[in-house]
């Protein structure tokens, strides 16, 4: 995996745009930002909750709690929930489920091992998946969807379908940013940051779930596990689930299996010959939690 800072063949105005990333420091830009947000003194958190509010014009019509003060930190805030029915899920057998609101970066299905990032630079399913090649090959070839969440958007992840958890990885990396302008400048954008996979078994065989750390997402978190970033580690941790009895993590179609502290992006994997994206799934798409993306093929 090429360590360069940026891709010299990307266009200049690009690359200039996105230097600043590279000055900063991440991992205490970030550190700084996971205790701004957990700070409880009122004048401080409706500072922050209405300036960003009025910057990224967020919608609280559709919050369980539409009153923006009464979030006891910023980051109760900024994951809050939606209220009952706020977000429908696709109707039909075999519909595969939207896991977030955002728009469509890249869909498509993998060339062997490699995943589109941005038009003409692709990266490592086996390197997404913490460098392992017997954990990639079930998603070789198969569908996969990166969807991207911009500031405003609802940051809880629900399942596509239904799943039985088998196994999670938390792999360290960098803190870019994960701006459309950013995957348009970075080698290997989405293996290099930090991440959290989440690997099911469901009716389309295995799923993965993986959620792609940023500058300033300074908490990734399961519904199973609660926070397993910070720490953010130098060494990739794993842990297997059994598929059944004590201990198994059963998730139907549409509940919630996460949550970023601050936005990010969710890469969706599925195998080959599985999943069919419909013809509306198209980069650039707007999308919202529980909106039909694609259909289980007949077997």
């Amino acid at each position: 995996m090429t360590d360069l800072p940026s891709d010299p063949a990307a266009p200049f105005g690009d690359r200039l745009r996105n230097l600043p990333q590279y000055l900063l420091p991440q991992a205490f830009s970030t550190r700084l930002i996971y205790r701004l947000t957990r700070a409880r003194t009122p004048w401080l958190k409706n500072l922050l909750i209405r300036r960003f509010s009025r910057h990224f014009r967020v919608d609280l019509s559709e919050a369980l709690e539409p009153d923006a003060s009464a979030y006891p930190d910023f980051n109760a805030f900024f994951t809050r929930a939606l209220r009952p029915g706020a977000r429908p899920l696709a109707a039909g057998e075999g519909a595969v489920c939207c896991p977030v609101d955002g728009a469509i970066s890249q869909i498509g299905f993998a060339e062997t091992d490699a995943l589109l990032q941005a038009k003409g630079r692709r990266f490592s399913l086996t390197a997404l998946l913490g460098g392992d090649p017997e954990r990639a090959r079930a998603f070789r070839a198969g569908a996969f969807a990166t969807l991207y969440l911009s500031p405003r958007d609802y940051h809880r992840i629900h399942m596509p379908l239904d799943g039985v958890l088998r196994e999670t990885i938390h792999i360290p990396g960098r803190l870019f940013s994960v701006s459309p302008l950013t995957a348009r400048v970075v080698p290997e954008l989405f293996a290099r940051n930090e991440r959290v996979a989440a690997l099911f078994e469901t009716p389309a065989g295995p799923m993965a779930l993986v959620l792609v750390g940023a500058i300033n997402v300074a908490s990734i978190e399961t519904v199973w596990a609660g926070a397993i970033t910070p720490p953010l580690g130098s060494t990739i941790r794993r842990w297997p689930y059994p598929a059944e009895g004590e201990g198994a993590v059963r998730l139907v179609r549409g509940q919630e299996m996460g949550r970023f502290n601050m936005g990010s992006t969710v890469i969706v994997l599925f195998g080959p010959d599985m999943v069919r994206w419909d013809a509306g799934s198209r980069a650039a798409a707007p999308v919202r939690m529980g909106q039909r993306l694609g259909q289980l093929i007949d077997r």
